[in-house]
């Protein structure tokens, strides 16, 4: 049995006046102005703002086969720094994903860890070859309870196949998480088709390229009544798409990124494939939409897509270099300067977005609950008035192409709790 704790002078999700929260067995046992915590250990909150712990949809922690890149361990230090309590861990490893022994080695490696949970994704296909369905039976019923599959970093772009693997989810209980990408229409495709692109002599990657899949895709899902989840929203035709199955009640969700939210094509200017990314950054009409719909509820909710790579597969001409970004200790930043600042979310919002939301559509039962006596205690405690500058070698992954080096970004991570034991504190790893 652990002892208590007392967070002192916090202000739930921002709002009204500043209360003490007292953690007992993992679990949130008293709230309010006059709880004392005599004998628990007391953290002076001093008004900063308390949300449920966040849960990211879309985590590369590329163990098994990239240890070099990213391990389960860094980037679940990572994801604690960020204010994370939870991760789902793509499929994309070596070897993949798409056996139950593979996602069981995940969930058991992120459980000894034990800084967030971690709920591995299954593959959608057998090897992520888009040929067969994986073993989506076997990995729901076991030890890890896999209920979100996704092939990402690749589209499932046979129909018949995605249309199956929806039936077959939604008789598990699971959700379908799209890449949408039809492969014919990006092939040899370096960035946004557009101005910035042309002028930079690199090939065009149309936003139709996105907005067919997830048009045929919300089509497949409403015929199966399946759940499916579209990650990496980029383009503002997707948000028209998603409104217009959204009204007529088909059950699709989807993420947007701290990336698409903040960055534009302009980034490419100096060919650094730091902002090499899949999909690509687009316009800044796009990320005006994307802020719009996420403000709105038609995205559901903000997913890093955390994409550690080694320093060989980016410090290389733009054509080689990997696509992907580093994510889970900056996103809460990206999104205070982009929703927050702006007053298009309150710290309310926020959570929905970056912690509600997010826990439901992965099925995360005891994740993203409220602040309130009897839920469990995951919870960060984030400073809005400070600020920090990113420099990618400081941060807790492997790797360090992060887009924001040397960017002075908003709010800080102070304190992050999983099950009432502090996982983070001041910027350390706390155990």
């Amino acid at each position: 049995m652990t002892r208590p704790f007392l967070l002192r002078g916090i202000r739930r999700y921002g709002a009204g006046e500043p209360v003490n929260l007292l953690v007992r067995n993992g679990l949130i046992a008293e709230l309010g102005a006059s709880v004392d915590g005599t004998g628990a250990e007391i953290f002076n909150g001093g008004g900063l703002v308390a949300l449920p712990g966040l849960v990211d949809l879309h985590t590369h922690l590329r163990e098994p086969g990239r240890e070099d890149t990213e391990t389960i361990a860094t980037g679940s230090a990572a994801a604690a720094l960020g204010g994370y309590t939870a991760v789902f861990a793509m499929a994309n490893t070596d070897p993949v994903a798409d056996t139950a022994v593979v996602v069981e080695y995940v969930y058991r490696r992120g459980r000894d860890i034990g800084l967030v949970d971690v709920h591995p994704v299954g593959a959608v296909t057998a090897g992520l070859h888009g040929q067969r369905l994986a073993e989506l039976g076997a990995m729901a019923t076991s030890a890890a309870a896999v209920r979100l599959f996704s092939d990402d970093g690749l589209c499932v772009h046979d129909s018949l196949l995605m249309r199956r693997a929806l039936e077959y989810a939604c008789g598990l209980g699971g959700v379908i998480a799209q890449h949408a990408e039809d492969p014919r229409l990006t092939a040899g495709a370096q960035a946004h088709e557009g101005r910035v692109a042309a002028r930079l002599g690199l090939a065009g990657w149309p936003p139709a390229a996105e907005e067919s899949i997830v048009a045929r895709d919300c089509l497949l899902a409403r015929d199966a009544g399946a759940a499916l989840h579209i990650c990496h929203v980029s383009s503002a035709g997707t948000v028209e798409l998603l409104r217009w199955a959204k009204r007529r009640s088909i059950r699709v969700s989807a993420e947007v990124t701290p990336h698409h939210l903040l960055l534009t094509d302009e980034r490419l200017s100096g060919y650094d494939p730091v902002n090499k990314v899949n999909p690509p950054l687009r316009t800044a009409a796009d990320t005006e939409a994307l802020r719009t719909a996420l403000a709105e509820g038609i995205v559901d909710c903000v997913a890093t897509d955390h994409a550690p790579h080694a320093a060989q597969d980016k410090d290389c001409e733009w054509s080689a270099a990997r696509p992907g970004m580093l994510g889970l200790q900056t996103a809460l930043s990206v999104v205070i300067a982009t929703m927050v600042q702006p007053g298009l979310l309150d710290w309310r919002g926020v959570a929905r977005v970056m912690s509600e939301r997010p826990a439901q559509i992965g099925r995360a039962a005891d994740q993203g609950r409220p602040i309130a006596v009897g839920e469990p205690a995951n919870l960060v405690l984030v400073d809005p008035d400070a600020t920090w500058t990113v420099h990618g070698v400081q941060l807790a992954s492997l790797a360090d192409n992060t887009p924001y080096e040397g960017m002075e970004l908003p709010g800080r991570v102070v304190l992050t709790m999983l099950r009432g034991q502090v996982t983070t504190e001041d910027g350390k790893v706390q155990g």
